[in-house]
Protein backbone atom coordinates (compact mmCIF):
# COMPACT_ATOMS: atom_id res chain seq x y z
CA UNK A 1 0.00 0.00 0.00
CA UNK A 2 1.57 3.52 -0.93
CA UNK A 3 1.20 6.07 1.35
CA UNK A 4 0.04 9.91 0.74
CA UNK A 5 -0.75 9.60 -2.72
CA UNK A 6 -3.06 12.51 -4.29
CA UNK A 7 -2.73 16.01 -4.29
CA UNK A 8 -3.74 19.00 -2.10
CA UNK A 9 -5.96 19.90 -4.63
CA UNK A 10 -7.72 16.50 -4.61
CA UNK A 11 -8.08 16.80 -0.97
CA UNK A 12 -9.25 20.07 -0.91
CA UNK A 13 -12.12 18.67 -3.12
CA UNK A 14 -12.65 15.70 -1.06
CA UNK A 15 -13.45 17.88 1.97
CA UNK A 16 -15.56 20.31 -0.11
CA UNK A 17 -17.67 17.44 -1.79
CA UNK A 18 -18.17 15.15 1.92
CA UNK A 19 -18.68 18.35 4.17
CA UNK A 20 -22.12 20.30 3.52
CA UNK A 21 -20.39 23.13 5.41
CA UNK A 22 -17.62 23.91 3.83
CA UNK A 23 -18.10 26.66 1.66
CA UNK A 24 -14.56 27.11 -0.66
CA UNK A 25 -11.09 25.69 -1.17
CA UNK A 26 -9.27 28.49 0.70
CA UNK A 27 -11.87 27.61 3.71
CA UNK A 28 -10.71 23.96 3.90
CA UNK A 29 -7.77 24.68 4.02
CA UNK A 30 -7.42 27.16 6.60
CA UNK A 31 -9.84 25.77 8.79
CA UNK A 32 -10.28 22.07 8.91
CA UNK A 33 -7.93 20.05 11.55
CA UNK A 34 -8.32 17.03 9.51
CA UNK A 35 -6.53 18.94 5.93
CA UNK A 36 -3.72 20.19 8.60
CA UNK A 37 -3.18 16.62 10.11
CA UNK A 38 -3.07 14.86 6.94
CA UNK A 39 -0.85 17.57 5.32
CA UNK A 40 1.63 17.69 8.70
CA UNK A 41 1.45 13.41 8.65
CA UNK A 42 2.66 13.80 4.94
CA UNK A 43 5.69 15.44 5.85
CA UNK A 44 6.10 13.39 9.42
CA UNK A 45 5.79 10.11 7.15
CA UNK A 46 8.49 11.49 4.74
CA UNK A 47 10.86 11.87 7.79
CA UNK A 48 10.10 8.66 9.33
CA UNK A 49 11.05 6.86 6.25
CA UNK A 50 14.23 8.33 6.67
CA UNK A 51 14.98 7.36 10.14
CA UNK A 52 14.85 10.47 11.29
CA UNK A 53 12.15 9.45 13.99
CA UNK A 54 12.71 11.68 16.88
CA UNK A 55 11.82 15.03 13.76
CA UNK A 56 9.04 12.39 12.74
CA UNK A 57 7.67 12.43 16.14
CA UNK A 58 8.11 16.33 17.28
CA UNK A 59 6.23 17.41 14.21
CA UNK A 60 3.15 14.85 14.51
CA UNK A 61 3.04 15.60 17.95
CA UNK A 62 2.93 19.50 17.26
CA UNK A 63 0.25 18.85 15.04
CA UNK A 64 -1.45 16.79 17.70
CA UNK A 65 -1.32 20.06 20.09
CA UNK A 66 -2.46 21.96 16.91
CA UNK A 67 -5.38 19.97 15.44
CA UNK A 68 -6.22 17.12 17.93
CA UNK A 69 -5.81 14.23 15.86
CA UNK A 70 -2.83 11.73 16.47
CA UNK A 71 -1.61 10.26 13.63
CA UNK A 72 1.75 8.27 14.17
CA UNK A 73 4.00 9.43 11.56
CA UNK A 74 4.73 5.38 10.74
CA UNK A 75 0.87 5.20 9.66
CA UNK A 76 0.42 4.77 6.08
CA UNK A 77 -2.44 6.72 4.64
CA UNK A 78 -4.18 6.28 1.20
CA UNK A 79 -5.15 8.97 -0.94
CA UNK A 80 -8.41 11.20 -0.09
CA UNK A 81 -8.77 10.82 3.63
CA UNK A 82 -11.70 12.57 5.12
CA UNK A 83 -11.39 13.17 8.68
CA UNK A 84 -14.42 14.84 9.86
CA UNK A 85 -14.30 17.09 12.95
CA UNK A 86 -11.12 14.83 14.16
CA UNK A 87 -10.72 15.51 17.47
CA UNK A 88 -9.49 12.76 19.42
CA UNK A 89 -8.93 10.69 16.11
CA UNK A 90 -5.75 8.26 17.39
CA UNK A 91 -4.01 6.41 14.19
CA UNK A 92 -1.24 3.90 15.30
CA UNK A 93 1.82 3.52 14.25
CA UNK A 94 1.20 0.24 11.90
CA UNK A 95 -1.78 1.41 11.04
CA UNK A 96 -2.89 1.20 6.92
CA UNK A 97 -5.84 3.43 5.77
CA UNK A 98 -6.92 2.83 2.31
CA UNK A 99 -7.70 5.03 -0.46
CA UNK A 100 -11.37 7.34 -0.14
CA UNK A 101 -11.59 6.37 3.68
CA UNK A 102 -14.27 8.45 6.16
CA UNK A 103 -12.89 9.01 9.55
CA UNK A 104 -14.98 10.74 12.33
CA UNK A 105 -14.03 12.37 15.33
CA UNK A 106 -13.17 10.24 18.58
CA UNK A 107 -11.87 6.91 16.78
CA UNK A 108 -9.02 5.11 17.18
CA UNK A 109 -7.48 2.78 15.49
CA UNK A 110 -5.25 1.19 17.77
CA UNK A 111 -3.60 -2.04 19.59
CA UNK A 112 -4.55 -4.14 22.37
CA UNK A 113 -1.26 -4.29 23.68
CA UNK A 114 -0.51 -7.94 23.15
CA UNK A 115 0.74 -8.03 19.78
CA UNK A 116 4.49 -7.51 18.24
CA UNK A 117 5.33 -6.03 14.87
CA UNK A 118 1.97 -5.70 12.95
CA UNK A 119 0.09 -3.83 15.83
CA UNK A 120 -2.83 -1.41 13.98
CA UNK A 121 -5.41 -2.37 11.93
CA UNK A 122 -5.65 -2.26 7.69
CA UNK A 123 -8.52 -0.80 6.60
CA UNK A 124 -9.64 -1.26 2.86
CA UNK A 125 -10.28 1.75 0.33
CA UNK A 126 -13.88 3.31 0.89
CA UNK A 127 -14.33 2.12 4.42
CA UNK A 128 -16.41 4.74 6.74
CA UNK A 129 -15.74 4.82 10.74
CA UNK A 130 -17.96 6.38 12.37
CA UNK A 131 -17.61 8.41 15.38
CA UNK A 132 -16.44 6.81 18.77
CA UNK A 133 -15.41 3.64 17.58
CA UNK A 134 -12.45 1.44 18.15
CA UNK A 135 -10.94 -0.51 15.92
CA UNK A 136 -8.23 -2.42 17.64
CA UNK A 137 -5.25 -5.01 16.86
CA UNK A 138 -4.34 -6.00 13.63
CA UNK A 139 -7.30 -6.73 12.00
CA UNK A 140 -8.38 -6.16 8.21
CA UNK A 141 -12.05 -4.01 7.56
CA UNK A 142 -12.86 -4.90 4.25
CA UNK A 143 -13.04 -2.19 1.63
CA UNK A 144 -16.45 -0.20 1.30
CA UNK A 145 -17.34 -1.19 4.58
CA UNK A 146 -18.84 0.88 7.43
CA UNK A 147 -18.09 0.52 11.31
CA UNK A 148 -21.43 2.13 12.97
CA UNK A 149 -20.91 4.83 16.09
CA UNK A 150 -19.10 3.65 19.00
CA UNK A 151 -18.84 0.13 18.11
CA UNK A 152 -15.25 -1.87 19.32
CA UNK A 153 -14.16 -4.06 16.12
CA UNK A 154 -11.45 -7.16 17.38
CA UNK A 155 -12.13 -8.94 14.54
CA UNK A 156 -11.84 -8.67 10.59
CA UNK A 157 -14.64 -7.54 9.14
CA UNK A 158 -15.80 -8.63 5.47
CA UNK A 159 -15.80 -6.25 2.53
CA UNK A 160 -18.92 -4.74 1.64
CA UNK A 161 -20.04 -5.34 5.48
CA UNK A 162 -21.66 -3.00 8.17
CA UNK A 163 -20.57 -4.10 11.71
CA UNK A 164 -21.82 -2.01 15.06
CA UNK A 165 -22.21 -3.19 18.88
CA UNK A 166 -19.92 -3.86 21.61
CA UNK A 167 -18.24 -6.10 20.56
CA UNK A 168 -18.49 -5.54 17.24
CA UNK A 169 -20.38 -8.15 14.60
CA UNK A 170 -21.45 -7.52 11.26
CA UNK A 171 -25.03 -7.12 10.81
CA UNK A 172 -25.31 -6.59 7.02
CA UNK A 173 -23.44 -7.35 3.76
CA UNK A 174 -24.02 -6.62 0.50
CA UNK A 175 -23.61 -8.80 -2.27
Amino acid sequence: MKTNRGSLGELLKVYLDQDPAATSRLSVLINYPGVHAIIVHRLAHALYKRRLNFLARFISQVARFFTGIEIHPGAIIGKNLFIDHGMGVVIGETAEIGDNCVIYHQVTLGGTGKDKGKRHPTLGDNVMISTGAKVLGPIYIGSNSKIGANAVVLEDIPENSTAVGIPAKVVRTKV
